[in-house]
């Protein structure tokens, strides 16, 4: 915005301090950095993989590189954030959360009868320094993909590396614990959930003999309670509060009645200011309830699969940095930006004008249920709520 006379520097100056008394977060979704994102870079961990078809990692570099062209290898860790280093060099959160499907281990040994594992070489955890990540959600169905040891070992490299996370302990009580930030606006609390539609097993569950993940076994009043005891032990006046949940399939805009009454009375009973889903591969529709945000998927941030077939129609090559100002004294949602970028060559790119307008057509669809509108101005999709 331009100023120009009295009036309108007084409205700027006035515009430029509000804007400094709203607590600024960057969300995004599914971050998988490892098989093919993990031999691309300095340090990989063997290739080997237990997939049905794919028996090795490298394999996934030659997808990308069918698809778009050579990589010119080793890729740097900046690389692989692309243009999103600028986006948040622009908007200058006081967060960045993301949530994490990848274990971070050399661990060699599998979770036996899963499909799918993920894992990336710890010397590979400065991926998430030079982006400046503050909090990596873990409670999720790849956390646990090497086993206990693998578990333990990312739990190791997040925290030298001053990672905060949350939703994976070495007992129930620990697990359930919630990663606390004091930025300048005052006190965020994050917690972390995982349900097993997402496809956590109930064998990953943390208890008080055993690590593992923090488990969501029903969306139930009874969890809401306890959820709310959960945050009450820890939440002081004025906190505010995120709580991550990874739940639902992979693909798919169908949101269950059952997660939306369920973040309802997150919101309602148990004190939650912010609900962070994820598990889908693709954005899904955005929701304010009583001035709170929900994000029912956030879509995969950056990931592997570029060259893979199976799905085009959801266009998973396209993610979604989602910026949203809450007000720090009631945690109501004040402005929800969103800036669209392209998985290609293993990094994050600005999409075409083209690509943007159809992620904006597809969420406003989608959000329109839930009487939440999406424009597209500049390329940047905007919530009208």
């Amino acid at each position: 915005m331009f100023c120009c006379g009295i009036l309108a520097g007084i409205f700027c100056t006035a515009q430029t301090s509000m804007e400094k008394e709203t607590l600024k977060l960057f969300l995004a979704g599914d971050v998988m950095t490892g098989r093919g994102i993990d031999q691309a870079l300095p340090f990989s961990v063997g290739p080997i993989l237990y997939e049905p078809y794919v028996k090795d990692a490298r394999d996934y570099l030659l997808f990308a590189e069918q698809e778009s062209g050579e990589l010119d290898l080793p890729l740097s860790y900046r690389y692989i954030w692309g243009d999103a280093l600028k986006v948040w060099d622009q908007y200058n959160p006081d967060l960045k959360l993301i949530n994490l499907e990848t274990s971070i281990t050399t661990n060699d040994e599998p979770w036996p009868g899963k499909g799918i594992h993920y894992r990336m070489h710890p010397k590979n955890v400065k991926l998430f320094t030079v982006a400046g990540i503050d909090h990596a959600s873990l409670s999720n169905n790849h956390v646990l993909d090497w086993g206990r040891e693998g578990m333990a070992e990312t739990m190791r490299s997040l925290h030298d590396a001053k990672v905060a996370f949350s939703g994976v302990g070495k007992s129930e009580e620990e697990a359930a614990e919630s990663s606390i930030f004091e930025v300048e606006k005052g006190r965020v609390l994050v917690y972390s959930y995982g349900s097993p539609g997402s496809g956590i097993p109930e064998t990953w569950a943390a208890k008080n003999d055993r690590s593992g993940v923090n488990f969501l076994p029903a969306f139930t009043e009874q969890q809401v309670e306890e959820i709310q005891q959960n945050i009450s032990a820890t939440k002081k006046e004025g906190d505010i509060v995120v709580l991550s949940m990874h739940w639902g399939p992979n693909w798919g805009y169908d949101v269950p009645e059952a997660h939306r009454q369920f973040a309802h009375s997150l919101i309602d009973k148990a004190g939650v200011d912010l609900i962070f889903g994820h598990s889908s591969h693709h954005p899904m529709g955005i929701e304010v309830y009583n001035d709170k945000l929900i994000l029912y998927g956030a879509g995969d941030f950056i990931n592997d699969y570029e060259g893979i077939g199976g799905h085009e129609k959801y266009r998973g090559e396209l993610s979604l940095m989602y910026f949203p100002e809450l007000d720090p004294n009631s945690g109501d949602l004040v402005n929800l930006e969103m800036v669209p970028m392209e998985i290609k060559k293993l990094s994050l790119n600005k999409p075409s004008n083209k690509d943007a307008a159809w992620l904006r057509e597809v969420l406003n669809r989608e959000s329109k249920k839930f009487g939440v509108g999406i424009d597209l101005k500049n390329g940047i999709l905007e919530a009208d709520f």
